[in-house]
Parts: structure tokens; sequence; C-alpha cells
């Protein structure tokens, strides 16, 4: 499953191509809560199709509304039908600025946001964007408000939305990849998750006996040595590396490599005591020491007292997100808190129910 922007990217300039008309829509302001963040795009066809969010669903049905609804009571065949979808410059719109509004768009209470409309977008200039995408590249798209002129430019590192009087800037980067050590039944589940998140996902085992069986549509699937994979793989800041092996020889090379790289997560299966024992590994065969090792995640997963494969890939994917978006994580000290609380609440279901003593 491609990346979110990415799939608005791709089906809005399917409709262009077409000759259809229709608009880009980008999150460019919000204040108080609101309910997607800045930089977040939606794309909405003459049909009234969308594609992408800019909210839980109602800010969409209003620019349905606003943009379509001639199209549609004119019939989508009739020659010289009059089209709401305007012309010219992008302009902008704000949702949510009274209590009456925010109530009516379904944003929290205080809730503003500001949009930005594109009228028929360059299907040229988006599959020039499309193409560096798939290549990997990340690009920065300048928008001139004046006239709605683009530009594309490679960058080097992610930044946030821009936007002033003269132009708006956004950065759109290739699809978050996830390097998955062993074809297990684990990774199955992870694997699986991480492709609805968005992820490129490959999986990596030089086991016959594990890659013979293994299969997840969307999933690439190698068999080189893991260590081999990962040099070959380029690690970037938009990668993660989960070594799910329980296997030496197989996870803790691979391991090793990613930590020389920009992979925002590297990480391996295994109990606190494994993991001890990895570290200990590390530090005697291969010269590493505790700050070299400072990024080596493990036991890997948010502590949500699973057991079972499933159960176990949801707390593994839940830190990956939360890494990915800078969420700071609860460790040692909340995780002996959780398992006395789980213990006491076993012991004595009354003392704790939906979280509340």
């Amino acid at each position: 499953m491609e990346n979110l922007d990415v799939v608005v990217l791709r089906t809005l300039q399917g409709w262009r191509a077409a000759g259809r008309r229709a608009l880009l829509a980008t999150v460019v302001r919000t204040w108080g809560s609101s309910p997607r963040p800045v930089g977040s795009i939606m794309a909405l066809c003459e049909d009234g199709a969308v594609v992408g969010s800019v909210s839980g669903g109602c800010i969409e049905d209003d620019l349905i509304d606003r943009h379509t609804r001639a199209y549609a009571q004119a019939g989508a065949a009739a020659d010289g039908a009059e089209h709401r979808i305007p012309s010219g410059p992008p302009s902008f719109v704000k949702y949510g600025i009274s209590a009456d509004e925010a109530h009516r768009f379904g944003l929290p209470c205080g809730g503003t946001l500001e949009l930005l409309l594109e009228y028929d977008p360059d299907p040229a200039l988006l599959a020039d964007l499309i193409a560096q995408l798939a290549a990997g590249r990340l690009v920065q798209r300048t928008v001139r408000l004046s006239d709605g002129a683009v530009t594309l430019a490679p960058t080097q590192a992610p930044e946030d939305l821009k936007v002033d009087a003269q132009q708006l800037t956004n950065t759109f980067g290739p699809e978050y990849r996830m390097l998955l050590i062993g074809a297990g039944q684990l990774t199955e589940y992870l694997a699986t998750m991480a492709l609805f998140n968005g992820f490129a996902v490959t999986v990596c085992d030089p086991r016959e006996e594990y890659r013979g069986s293994w299969s997840v549509p969307g999933a690439t699937v190698v068999s080189d040595m893991p260590d081999d994979v990962v040099l070959a793989f380029k690690p970037d800041r938009r990668t993660c590396v989960v070594a799910l092996t329980h296997d030496p020889k197989l996870d803790d090379l691979a391991l090793l490599e990613a930590l020389s790289t920009e992979a925002f997560y590297v990480g391996g299966i295994g109990s606190r005591r494994n993991n001890e024992a990895r570290r200990a590994r590390m530090i005697e065969h291969f010269d590493q020491t505790e700050a070299s090792l400072q990024r080596l995640r493990g036991p890997i997963g948010i502590y949500i007292g699973s057991k079972t494969p499933p159960e176990i890939a949801v707390s593994v994917m839940a830190e990956i997100l939360a890494v990915k978006n800078g969420v700071t994580l609860p460790r040692d000290m909340e995780v002996a808190q959780a398992k006395n609380d789980r213990e006491q609440a076993h012991n004595d279901p009354g003392a704790l129910v939906c979280g509340v003593r």
C-alpha cells in the first residue's frame, strides 16, 4: 500500500491527465485542536470523487457541496455544464472560526483550520513529482500564490510546511520503508500492519524452510544474508530495521549494520534477558560500547501484556509509529508499573476497571 500522499497525488494526476477538472486542498494552518496536521492533503474531482483527508469527513462534505453540486445537477455528460471548480490562482478557506462552525464541521472545541485550494494542477508536474518520489527522492513543491505556478526542487531533509504572502512550500518524501529480518509468523502480522500504514516492506530470510511458505501480498521477500541486505538497502531517516529471528547469526550482524545508518528505528525481538545477552555479545565480540548501542531498541514494542503474535505485532507497530512521529515513549519504570497494575487487576478484578481505580 502506497504512502497516502502518493495515493492522493497519483489519483489527482490521473484525473487531470484525463482532462477532468479537480482541486488539491492542503492544510496550511491550524489553531487549537484539529483532526489532521498541517501539510495533510486531499484531492477533489469535478464529479465529487475524493481521495485523502483534511478532517474527519465534514469538511470534505462541504468542499464537495461547494465545488461539485452544480456539476452533478447539470449532468456529467451535458455539454457546457457549469463546473463549480473555478479556474485561476489558489485561494484560502477557513473552517471552525465560530463555535457553531466547529460543531457543524466536527472540529474539536476551539479548533480551526485553514486550507489552500489549488485549482486544476498541472498533470505533467504532478507526474514529475510522483516519479521523483517513486525514485526515493525528497522533493519540495512550491506554489506561487499569485498565479498557482508550481516548482519542484530536491531537498536533503524533511521540513515543515511553510506559507507566507507569496508562496506555499510543502515537502513530499518517498514511502517509509521497513526491513524485517526473519520470515516467521510474527513477521506476517507486522508486515501486514506496516503495509496498511503506508510502509514499503521488505522481508529478508536466507532460510528456505521459513521463506518458502511465507507470503504477504505487497511485501518483497529476499534470500541474501541479512547484513548484506542491510548494506544494499541503504537505510535512511525514513527506514526502520527490525530483527525477528531470535538467531544471533542472522540478527546481530544485521542490527550492527543498521546502527551505522540513519534508520529512525533499529530493534530486535527478545525478552529483557535475551536483549541483555545480545548487547553483551556485541560489546565482547564486535567492539561495541554502551554508547554505540544506545539506539538499539529491545525489548521492542509498547508494553500491552501481549503474548500472541498478532498482539506482539500491534505492540511493535505502535512503538515504530510513535518513534516515527516523534512521540516520547515510557520505558522501564512505566513498564514495571504496568506489569504491577496488571497483576493486581488479575488478582483482584475489581481493583482496576477501564483504567480507573
